[in-house]
């Protein structure tokens, strides 16, 4: 992952902190990544994954609560089954409950966690 943008790296640490048996949307992680509305760059860096990368792709839905469809075939059943184990449930029309599963940061958690620098250092 080291390879790609600014912009594919702050998704990814936004994805890294989804906890497990949680959700988020493509549009959440766009905002909390300061990319404002770009809901589909989150798509984007998301494909961009290998099968080496170590992140937790599987917990972003779209806007609806669904899983999207994935391109390589099959896809989207293992991402269901991967929430699934978590505890996400899915309702009959594919969805997932944002209210009950939705990630929803503490406040001031989408800034860095760089140092604090103290005067007189």
């Amino acid at each position: 992952m080291s390879a790609r943008s600014d912009p594919y790296q702050r998704i990814y640490a936004v994805v890294r902190r989804i906890p497990r048996g949680r959700i988020a949307t493509y549009g959440q992680v766009a905002a909390l990544a300061g990319l404002g509305d770009h809901a589909r760059q989150v798509g984007y860096a998301l494909h961009a994954l290998t099968a080496g990368d170590r992140l937790p792709w599987h917990r972003v839905l779209n806007a609806q609560g669904r899983v999207s469809p994935r391109a390589e075939p099959g896809g989207d059943r293992v991402q269901r089954a991967l929430l699934e184990r978590e505890g996400v449930r899915f309702d009959a029309a594919g969805r997932a409950d944002l209210a009950r599963f939705g990630w929803q940061p503490r406040a001031g958690a989408a800034r860095s966690k760089s140092p604090s620098r103290r005067r007189g250092n």
